[in-house]
This record gives C-alpha cells, sequence and structure tokens, in this order.
C-alpha cells in the first residue's frame, strides 16, 4: 500500500464525537431477552460458571450447555495458566479422548506447552530428551522458535520471548477451550465480543 493510499484512508476516516455516539446508542432499541442470550453465551462460552448460574436465576435463562461441563473446561484451562499441561491433557483424554486423537495441531500446541514449561522451570535436560521424544516434526518450525528459547541466557532479549509470557499460555488455553466446546456441538467463540466490534 503505498502512503498515498494509506493517507487517503485515514482521511476518508468520519470522527464520531462522544455525543454523537451517545445518541446513537440511545436510538438502538435492543431486545433484553436477546441481551440476556448473548451475556449468556458468553459466560458459557468463556466458562464462568458461577457467573453463569447466578444470571440463569437473576433472568430465568437457562445455559445452552450443563454447568458442570463449564467447570470440566475452566479446570482444564486454568491447568494451563499454572503450566500444568499434563494435568490438562489427562482432563481432555478423561473427557474426550478423541479431542486430540483427531486434531494433531492441538495436540503439537500442548506438548509445545509442555517443552516451554520445561524451559521456564531451567530443566534444560529434560526440554531436550522432551523435544527429541515427544514433538512430532512436522510442525518444525514452531519446533525450531521453541527451542530457540535454548540460545538465549536472558529469555527477555530473546526474540522468542513471547513464548514465555503468560499470553501464550492464554492461547493455548483457548485454542483447547475451542476444541472441548467444538467436540460437545457447542459454538466455540462468544457471540458478544462479535456484537461489539460490529
Amino acid at each position: 500500500m503505498t502512503s498515498t493510499t494509506t493517507n487517503l484512508s485515514h482521511q476518508s476516516r468520519k470522527v464520531v464525537t462522544t455525543d454523537e455516539w451517545n445518541k446513537k446508542l440511545s436510538d438502538v432499541k435492543i431486545d433484553k431477552a436477546d441481551l440476556n442470550k448473548l451475556i449468556m453465551n458468553y459466560f458459557v462460552i468463556e466458562g464462568y460458571k458461577d457467573a453463569a448460574e447466578t444470571f440463569s436465576q437473576e433472568c430465568g435463562l437457562s445455559p445452552s450447555i450443563d454447568v458442570d461441563s463449564i467447570q470440566d473446561r475452566m479446570y482444564i484451562r486454568n491447568a494451563i495458566q499454572n503450566g500444568n499441561v499434563e494435568e490438562a491433557i489427562e482432563r481432555v483424554n478423561d473427557l474426550n479422548p478423541e479431542i486430540l486423537d483427531t486434531n494433531p495441531k492441538l495436540f503439537f500446541h500442548l506438548q509445545q506447552q509442555r517443552l516451554i514449561e520445561y524451559i521456564r522451570q531451567g530443566k534444560i535436560a529434560e526440554a531436550l530428551e522432551f523435544a527429541q521424544e515427544e514433538l512430532a516434526p512436522q510442525f518444525l518450525e514452531e519446533l525450531e522458535r521453541t527451542m530457540a528459547l535454548l540460545a538465549f541466557d536472558d529469555t527477555a532479549v530473546s526474540p522468542v520471548g513471547d513464548l514465555l509470557h503468560s499470553s501464550q499460555r492464554q492461547r493455548t488455553a483457548s485454542e483447547l477451550n475451542a476444541a472441548i466446546l467444538t467436540s460437545q456441538s457447542q459454538e466455540k467463540d462468544p457471540k458478544l465480543p462479535s456484537m461489539l466490534k460490529i
């Protein structure tokens, strides 16, 4: 894209003032039942079990999924976010072993996260052994990127240091959460964020 095109696209954007925005917002009529469904959908998909139960009681709307399955997904998500990937894998296999059997990329990402956790803990020998024995070569580029963490004493200056950030755990947990929801014939993405973008 040329700078002229970029400048034109910036010039063609309309700036909306706060007053105009508030007026447009007040002109929109939203059905309370539809809004409640959007909120419930968000609570269920994102795994806010307590909020879904409380909201269900307050608005008289039943969740679209068994709330116990929300608890299972959140336990798995929390395990990954706390670095307990092996525990998460065991829980997923207890829930439905086909999830990982039929999704090799997801399984690789979980194994990759296990490797990252070894590196985070400074268990270099274990990390190298794990990478050699457990990680699939078909995802070589991602594997090489992860192994590059070992080349730096200070991962803060590493060009792949982002793999050690909590956002990496979050990405892996979200990918697994979506796979679990799909296996349960549920939507994997909440509608509310998409509606807000629109």
